[in-house]
């Protein structure tokens, strides 16, 4: 008894110590990511994970995106006042000609994306379908983030 004690003691230390010695995003999401975390984590745990990680992208979220609507909010006013009081002038006929060829140039990229968009939007939903638990926690974490 004495001596199975002594080995599940020994054994407890060398995983505590292999613990230590690992990053922790290493512990979190292990090497080799390609597992689903299904396999690594509890239901509660992916959850959990999905959650905080979606509040904290919900909230961050929230606030940069105030902050880049109030930038070109106001920079849009200062420069309708600048037009306005005749410190500048806008070309209209350049600004028309040069939306109508960006338009031109999205129409044509819109019709066939590119091989690499294509292996990413695959690898995305791979990772979506293998860990829809976490994603599920993650997109309830980011609407509450974006609420608080």
């Amino acid at each position: 008894m004495a001596d199975m004690k002594k080995e599940v003691d020994e054994t407890l230390d060398e995983l505590t110590d292999y613990v230590k010695k690992q990053r922790w995003w290493n512990r979190v999401f292990g090497k080799n990511n390609s597992r689903p975390l299904a396999d690594k984590y509890t239901v509660g745990t992916q959850i959990a994970i999905g959650g905080v990680t979606g509040w904290c992208a919900g909230f961050l979220f929230q606030k940069v995106g105030k902050l880049a609507a109030s930038a070109v909010g106001g920079g849009f006013l200062l420069l309708q006042i600048a037009n306005h009081t005749g410190y500048i002038s806008v070309d209209w006929k350049r600004v028309e000609r040069d939306v109508n060829k960006a338009k031109k140039q999205l129409k044509l990229n819109v019709d066939k994306p590119s091989r690499e968009v294509k292996t990413k939007v695959q690898e995305v939903q791979i990772f979506v379908q293998n860990n829809i638990i976490l994603m599920g926690g993650f997109a309830g974490g980011f609407l509450i983030g974006l609420a608080s």
